[in-house]
């Protein structure tokens, strides 16, 4: 038996979906099975391996669509500077070294090569582009060899991306792809595929999945179709990972999926099983698919994440010292968290505000933290590993309006944080019970941010003024303990197993209900 779980991308800034992916192969290595994470997308300017062993997952459970097909593994970057130039035809005429590349200049034949560094002050290349007579013209990609080669050529004055060949370790061709016009060609031998679904339909039943095997989706986008047709005997399911339809357009008659689950859902009597990660979307998800469609798929509650055991701090906490941790989007409104906690300091003079995470708007609540003069009190932390950093904080605050889990939410109350945030679906729901841990802040989405957050303000000032800080903290351990790993570990040995988990808890089906 082996557990496939099959997902597009990763980054430095991943989604929540990687993270979720992360605590999952930890958890099914505990149950004892062997474990393969697929990824789908193409990466370019990074090795794979460098993202997938800096989020927790072994170089062995990897799979990668696009190096699949050859000899090479999943493995670091190991091609050395020496290694590039012994592949040389003639000695450079002028070699230019930076701290993370070399500029190799070869005069004579009116070229030069860049060859782009690991970047940690290493010889290992990464990747090197030729440009001849002042035109791109190729860019080799390298892991312990030459993994891929891109082919370039002139279109309007820029460098047009045409053909991209994936080797073997012995430099024989093992994939190669077409790009004409909006179309891919895949080609693996003799077989040719004219869209990347089709490709990816092909790699799925190259896999050989047996009748034991499970394969669980994590996005279907792309794959969806591929995966129900090329599956064969083995179980698969999804895991839903975020809200999983849009409440604003759906009625009684009609409901909107959330497009990264659609095709799963419109096809459910097909799955084995779906996994939602708190009871409340079970019941909610599970009378959707009876009224909508008729369907009465098997849906099972498994947190997406676990606790190994509950974290305390080492010392006293820092006095009204707030985090947030998260992906820098624009969704998950750290702004709101910002502009609140400004507000804030005027009744509760020595609060502040950590942000921990990357993403795209990193430079936007750097500029906002400058212009409200708060750099003194509020700082970007940057990506940590945060285990043993939320118990030095006195309180948790999150601006997302949903969160299908919350995973930093979750390890929050396991350092024992209060916690502030949104009454929305279905993170803040689960982990802050109102009143005792923290503060549930009524949400409008119809507000005006001012609105909004000036509730955060509100929030912020009650709990470092009203509450009894010390009773949040028992009751946050107190949540976290029905997170504990042995406890998530058993419901994923029993759905892969074939004994699924319980029914949901009857309380979170009433609140739900009555959401």
């Amino acid at each position: 038996m082996t557990v496939y779980n099959i997902n597009r991308g990763i980054g430095w800034a991943s989604s929540g979906v990687e993270y979720a992916q992360a605590y999952r192969a930890n958890l099914l290595r505990r149950v004892g099975v062997p474990i393969k994470f697929i990824f789908t997308d193409m990466f370019r300017m990074e090795n794979i391996e460098h993202m997938t062993r800096n989020i927790g997952f072994e170089d062995d459970e990897v799979i990668w669509l696009y190096s699949y097909f050859t000899d090479f593994t999943v493995e670091p970057s190991t091609y050395t500077t020496e290694s590039l130039e012994a592949t040389f035809e003639c000695t450079p005429s002028e070699v230019i070294r930076e701290r993370k590349a070399i500029r190799y200049r070869f005069d004579s034949r009116g070229m030069y090569a860049n060859a782009y560094l690991r970047g940690d002050g290493s010889n290992i290349v990464q990747r090197v582009e030729y440009v001849c007579g002042g035109k791109l013209v190729r860019k080799d990609y390298f892991t312990s060899g030459r993994l891929f080669s891109e082919y370039y050529a002139p279109v309007n004055n820029e460098a047009h991306l045409y053909f991209r060949r994936f080797f073997n370790r012995d430099g024989s061709e093992a994939l190669c792809e077409i790009m004409d016009g909006d179309t891919d060609i895949y080609r693996v031998g003799c077989r040719s595929f004219f869209s990347k679904p089709r490709f990816i339909a092909y790699f799925i039943s190259c896999l050989g999945l047996k009748e034991d095997d499970v394969l669980i989706i994590d996005r279907a986008t792309e794959i969806g179709q591929a995966v129900f047709n090329e599956h064969g005997k083995c179980r698969i399911g999804s895991v839903v990972h975020a809200e999983h339809y849009n409440e604003k357009h759906s009625d009684d008659n009609n409901i909107l999926w959330n497009n990264y689950y659609e095709y799963e859902f419109t096809h459910a009597d097909r799955l084995d099983f779906l996994v939602t990660s708190t009871d409340a979307q079970n019941v909610i998800l599970a009378e959707q698919m009876e009224k909508y469609q008729n369907m009465h798929p098997n849906i099972v509650t498994i947190p997406v994440g676990s606790l190994d055991e509950l974290k305390h701090p080492q010392g006293e906490r820092r006095k009204h010292a707030m985090i947030t941790a998260s992906r820098l989007a624009d969704e998950k409104h750290i702004d709101w968290l910002v502009k609140a906690t400004v507000i804030a300091r005027e009744k509760v003079p020595d609060i502040s505000l950590d942000i921990y995470g990357m993403g795209g708007e990193e430079q936007a609540l750097h500029s906002l933290i400058q212009e409200l003069g708060a750099q003194d009190y509020i700082r970007m932390m940057g990506h940590h590993k945060l285990d043993d950093i939320y118990c030095q904080y006195e309180a948790y605050a999150a601006g997302s309006t949903s969160e299908g889990f919350g995973l930093t939410l979750m390890e929050a109350v396991g350092s024992g944080l209060p916690m502030i945030g949104f009454d929305v679906h279905y993170g803040n729901q689960t982990f802050i019970d109102d009143g005792k841990n923290g503060i549930l802040i009524p949400y409008e989405a119809s507000d005006r941010v001012c609105r909004k957050v000036e509730q955060l303000a509100d929030a912020m000032i009650r709990l470092f003024t009203q509450s009894d800080i010390e009773s949040c903290i028992k009751r946050s351990y107190e949540i976290a303990e029905d997170y504990l790993t042995d406890r998530i570990v058993d419901r994923w040995r029993k759905l892969i197993l074939g004994d699924g988990p319980s029914d949901p808890d009857p309380e979170a089906a009433r609140t739900a209900q009555e959401v």
